[in-house]
């Protein structure tokens, strides 16, 4: 449930109020306890509590308890949430940046994009966010994202053509899967396994790890490498908290977020290759892709998208890193 934005603006007040004295930072995520973005906030709270002498502690609300991410990142704005963990596609609107690691078939590998995101280019990214309200705190990794369906496997571009296709509310991830030929439907993350069960849409689209712990596997049965996306996770802190931190105080909860990055990938690496054992011993069956059909069909998202030269220019920047 939503709160009214009046409540909100008063749970913002006392936070900040009450952010110079000894802190429990609320953190959101959508995803399980055992999830590892949740595993990883919960670190960096470990790693900052240590560092403040048991000052400032984060408590992470993991499985939407506190809303979808479209909630949360309102909330965050507000002074409501100190913290949350989002995709960063769901940012697109709001920090212009963002759409550029959110674009199909950006990064070369996983390692490419690590290296992008760990260096200034990444900080770039995060630091335009500042002027919306959030501190870009870290980029988690989110795997490749590819496509699966109820009813048919997909290995060329003409087999998502008038499919129904789950996507994040956003536009660019609307304008990725009209460009493949599908009919995108935006939705919550939450009601997604009822739409596939019920045939409200034909497919959605994720990495191994949400495929599975939403058990969506037992109902899309085809996982489609199309590996579109590799779009991050991105951990943002309320700014209206963090004006009311001391520059010591936002120090130890940047170093504490980087601290956190390496122990996500490892929790990320080692869950990615159980969730591929988990969905196949389900019934899962991966299917290999014809990948240059769907990357010859993305220059209208990069023409819409970025328009802006700065943009376009990150876009260069980042194939440039080796």
């Amino acid at each position: 449930m939503t709160l009214p934005l009046h409540t909100l603006a008063i749970l913002g007040a006392t936070l900040v109020a009450s952010a110079a004295q000894a802190t429990e930072f609320r953190s959101s995520d959508i995803h399980p306890d055992d999830y590892p973005t949740v595993l990883a906030v919960r670190h960096m709270g470990e790693t900052l509590a240590k560092a403040t002498g048991g000052k400032h502690t984060i408590k992470v609300f993991a499985k939407s308890a506190l809303g979808n991410e479209k909630d949360t990142i309102e909330q965050t704005k507000l002074g409501a949430l100190a913290m949350t963990r989002v995709n960063v596609a769901p940012m697109n609107n709001i920090c212009p940046a963002t759409m550029v690691p959110t674009m199909p078939f950006l990064f070369r590998s996983t390692e490419h994009m690590r290296r992008v995101l760990d260096g200034a280019i990444g900080d770039e990214i995060l630091k335009d966010c500042e002027s919306q309200g959030f501190i870009g705190l870290a980029f988690y990794d989110s795997g490749s994202r590819s496509i699966y369906s109820v009813k048919k496997p997909v290995k060329t571009i003409a087999d998502t053509k008038g499919m129904k296709i789950r996507v994040q509310q956003s536009d660019l991830w609307v304008a990725l899967m009209e460009a493949m030929g599908a009919n995108a439907t935006p939705m919550p993350f939450g009601e997604v396994y009822t739409a596939l069960k019920t045939g409200l849409v034909d497919a959605a689209e994720n990495n191994y790890p949400s495929y599975e712990s939403t058990r969506h596997f037992e109902v899309a049965k085809f996982y489609n490498k199309t590996e579109h996306s590799m779009a991050p996770e991105i951990l943002l802190f309320s700014k209206k908290v963090w004006d009311g931190l001391s520059p010591e105080e936002q120090k130890q909860i940047r170093a504490a977020a980087k601290e956190s990055v390496g122990h996500m990938r490892k929790l990320w690496d080692e869950r990615e290759a159980k969730s591929l054992e988990m969905v196949k011993a389900g019934g899962a069956q991966v299917i290999e892709v014809d990948k240059a059909g769907f990357q010859a069909a993305m220059k209208p998202v990069y023409d819409k998208f970025l328009k802006d030269p700065k943009l376009q220019d990150l876009v260069r920047r980042i194939g440039e890193v080796k």
